[in-house]
């Protein structure tokens, strides 16, 4: 056994290329067996074995600044950096992050949660290293599925333009989490299968290596004649017709390969391209055949390759999936799009159903919001399915081209709240902040899953500009689910539980802790009422006057950033009235970042608790009391 003995990626050097392809067994056994426990992204990493220990072996970390695009790419990295010890606390809260980061190791140069980063990154590492006159390499590990992002080409042209020394690893396996596509895919696909290049190319390399070396012109002509077949036969030159010398493709699970080819790139000046080919799960049957499936899994059997799933009711993305598919056959003006997403997105059974309706444009959150507006333009019903973690990336096209238009955007906001095990790059808390301040949208948030059907039902009737519905990454209430949709009056709140003095606005999941405080509080002889404040805008103004004027102390309960979200606006509202004796006071998610964990455990680290909502209630009673001492006194 090797893997034992490695706790630093310079003990590779001493090993041969036979025990580097011993280790790699090693390594793909030793994480079947540990995600098979804790979950975790299997595919991407199975299939990055040889090639991340290629790079350790040929490269010194961390002098040599390695950066992974996605950061769930790096688990056999991290094993390789000293770590292994760490895997049974893999996405676990004050355990080993599923992503890379910088305050575990050294090693770790770049975070990353979102794609197409790390070309950027590269290059104002390889500035950096020029101007502080040091000679450390740099190298970028990109897969073909974040290549589509249009923040990856801009760095392309950028990184050409300069000509500094940097290294890009394309890692070309065919998917991102969903299978690729677009032009480049189709790009990628002939370099992978033009096998008359492929011959020719070995041929003539084999032919150079028998020139002997006298130097001079024939050196020259070789060289010359070498460039000119490569520039008339490989699907490649795009590449270089962009500044980057092209090398590959090349067989991303051969070792000795990989390590020649990166060592014949290291002896190249200026910007160099490897395109590498892996194949995605290698080494593991059940996810070799299904990459989609296993890109990122919960605990399963290894013999059998069985998804051991928790029993619950069916998740909100479910729910949104079929109900989708029930408004298509209902409206054909409605088209779904997705950026790479239409596993995750719930979108798999309206495709099948819609085919033609199903838009996936790749990891192109942009590109994906400035289209959604034109087709609303255009008289369809786009819906815009994405994460609210993805959804960042197109903030200005939200703002610019949906927004100001006022187009008759859908969106469908995925991941709202708390994420649990992919942690502070995922978390879905700051669409609110970003989206409730710009004019035209509309913004609602479901108590359960059935209303959630309703919002939609809602979203598709309503034609006065873009309308969002955001729900969260967790299992349904369980609640029944009404056969006929109707749509819900535009900024109206409801109350959920009748109550006196004070009142507890929750939006979300957070309805259900409002209730079950309630229920609480009811024991002590406090009666509070409970709000569905499901429209974040607009307002239910003329609820909110009515809790005014009646004295009601009110506690607005959210799974989001504090900083800009319900919270913020129901404060707006009350300063913008002069109501400024009312009592308000904020729960949600303070001015920091969210690490990994458990849904419960985070919850629980930011006080969304039954005992804080609870105690925040009876600090209301304590308070009041107190105030009506003193005009007792005073009277």
């Amino acid at each position: 056994m090797l893997l034992p003995n490695i706790n630093h990626p310079k003990q590779l050097k001493n090993l041969t290329v036979d025990q580097l392809n011993d280790l790699a067994g090693e390594i793909r056994r030793f994480l079947i067996e540990k995600l098979s426990v804790t979950g975790g992204h299997l595919a991407p990493n199975l299939g990055v074995v040889e090639l991340t220990l290629a790079l350790h072996y040929c490269f010194d970390s961390p002098q040599d600044k390695l950066i992974f695009d996605v950061g769930h790419q790096a688990y056999v990295h991290k094993i390789l950096t000293g770590r292994m010890d760490k895997f049974d606390t893999l996405r676990k809260k004050n355990g080993l992050c599923g992503f890379v980061k910088r305050s575990e190791s050294e090693h770790d140069v770049w975070e990353a949660g979102h794609s197409s980063t790390s070309l950027s990154a590269a290059m104002g590492m390889a500035m950096a290293r020029d101007l502080k006159g040091e000679d450390n390499r740099v190298i970028a590990l990109i897969g073909d599925g974040a290549l589509t992002g249009g923040m990856a080409f801009e760095a392309l042209n950028h990184i050409g333009h300069e000509k500094k020394k940097l290294m890009v690893v394309l890692n070309d396996n065919e998917m991102s989490i969903a299978p690729n596509v677009g032009a480049m895919h189709n790009y990628l696909s002939k370099i992978r299968s033009d096998r008359t290049y492929l011959r020719a190319k070995d041929e003539v390399e084999m032919l150079l290596k028998k020139i002997p070396a006298i130097g001079g012109k024939l050196a020259k002509t070789a060289e010359k004649m070498k460039d000119s077949l490569k520039f008339a036969m490989v699907p490649g030159r795009l590449f270089e017709e962009l500044g980057f010398t092209y090398l590959g493709p090349v067989d991303g699970h051969d070792v000795g390969k990989l390590i020649d080819t990166f060592n014949q790139a290291d002896n190249v000046e200026g910007p160099v391209l490897v395109h590498v080919v892996t194949t995605k799960g290698k080494g593991y049957s059940p996810a070799e055949s299904d990459s989609h499936k296993w890109h990122g899994i919960t605990p399963y059997k290894i013999e059998s390759g069985k998804v051991l799933k928790a029993v619950g009711n069916p998740m909100y993305t479910e729910i949104f999936g079929q109900t989708l598919v029930e408004l298509g056959e209902q409206d054909e003006r409605i088209v779904a799009v997705t950026p790479a997403m239409p596993g995750g997105s719930g979108l798999i059974p309206f495709g099948k159903t819609f085919p033609e309706r199903m838009i996936d444009v790749g990891i192109a959150e942009q590109h994906a919001a400035t289209l959604c507006a034109a087709l609303a333009m255009e008289g369809m019903k786009p819906v815009f399915a994405v994460y609210s973690t993805f959804m960042q990336r197109a903030y200005d096209q939200i703002v610019h081209d949906i927004c100001r238009h006022n187009a008759n955007v859908m969106f469908a906001i995925d991941r709202a709240g708390f994420v649990g095990a992919d942690g502070e790059t995922h978390q879905g808390v700051y669409d609110i902040a970003f989206m409730r301040h710009i004019p035209n949208i509309v913004l609602m948030m479901p108590k359960d899953e059935n209303e959630l059907r309703h919002m939609m039902k809602t979203a598709l009737d309503y034609d006065d500009g873009p309308i969002a519905y955001r729900y969260p990454r967790i299992h349904g209430r369980g609640v029944e689910l009404d056969k006929e949709l109707v749509p819900i009056p535009i900024g109206s709140w409801e109350t959920v539980r009748a109550g006196e003095g004070y009142a507890i606005l929750a939006v979300g999941p957070m309805v259900q802790l409002a209730e079950e405080a309630a229920e609480l509080l009811k024991r002590e002889g406090l009666s509070v009422q409970v709000v569905n404040a499901r429209f974040l805008k607009p307002l239910d103004e003329t609820m909110l006057k009515e809790l005014a004027a009646s004295g009601t102390s009110m506690l607005v309960l959210e799974e989001a950033s504090q900083a800009g979200s319900l919270g913020s606006a129901v404060l707006e509202f009350f300063a913008e009235q002069e109501l400024f004796d009312t009592v308000v006071s904020l729960m949600g998610i303070e001015d920091r970042f969210i690490e990994h964990g458990s849904i419960p455990e985070q919850r629980e680290e930011v006080g969304l608790t039954l005992e804080q909502v609870c105690n925040r209630i009876r600090s209301f009673k304590t308070s009041r009391a107190s105030t009506l001492g003193k005009r007792s006194l005073m009277s």
